[in-house]
């Protein structure tokens, strides 16, 4: 039997990690009270139209620029850069109240409290079904309470939110492989490898399953 308990711990502590941290900090809105507006450029002293603001660049682009980079990036430690800043911007839930409670349920998770953790994820979920990092934080609570129905359901969620989310691929590996499921392990870390090549733990899992299968019959 593999033992996977260094997994757990390490999926625990990236949840812990990924997590502790408060709403995120908002760009000023140029239409609030107090906010400076943009000097205006009379069009008559250009001879032309005033230019538009420029667009700020959405998640969706950001996050786009920032899978690009990942997937290009050959150096593990700066991937690893590249990697956090893609889970912080999957954090930004866009409401200071999901933001709150994922922060409780941090703090739940490091007394050992996975109840309240788990209500408070919950919770999130029904203040916001399409935020995919709640789903990603009930997996990881599942998970390393031995419920992988229940985690791997969750994955689903997350995956059809973001289907980019290396970090619930290397979990859905790691369950499928402790359910000896070895094929379909090596594919979701394949998948895993396929958005980010250095990450290691699916490099190790996946290289450890290709020897293993590599004489048994498809």
């Amino acid at each position: 039997m593999r033992a996977f308990s260094r997994f757990k711990t390490t999926l625990l502590a990236a949840a812990l990690v990924s997590a502790a941290v408060t709403a995120p900090s908002m760009a000023q809105d140029a239409t609030a009270p107090g906010a400076l507006p943009a000097p205006e450029t009379p069009a008559a002293a250009t001879n032309s139209s005033p230019e538009a603001p420029p667009v700020a660049e959405t998640r969706e682009a950001r996050l786009d620029g920032l899978f690009d980079r990942l997937k290009r990036e050959a150096d593990a430690g700066k991937a690893t850069g590249i990697a956090n800043e893609i889970q912080s911007v999957w954090l930004e839930s866009g409401s200071a109240t999901v933001d709150l409670l994922m922060l409780r349920a941090t703090q739940a998770i490091a007394r050992k409290d996975a109840a309240a953790a788990l209500d408070f994820t919950d919770q999130a979920i029904v203040l916001d079904p399409d935020y995919a990092e709640a789903y990603n934080r009930r997996a990881t609570l599942h998970y390393t309470q031995n419920r992988y129905a229940l985690s791997m359901a969750d994955v689903e969620e997350v995956l059809k939110r973001e289907p980019r989310h290396f970090g619930a691929l290397t979990g859905l590996g790691a369950m499928l492989e402790e359910l000896g499921r070895d094929r379909e392990a090596l594919d979701a870390y394949s998948r895993a490898l396929a958005i980010y090549p250095t990450l290691k733990a699916a490099q190790d899992a996946a290289g450890r399953l290709a020897e293993e299968l590599s004489g048994q019959p498809a």
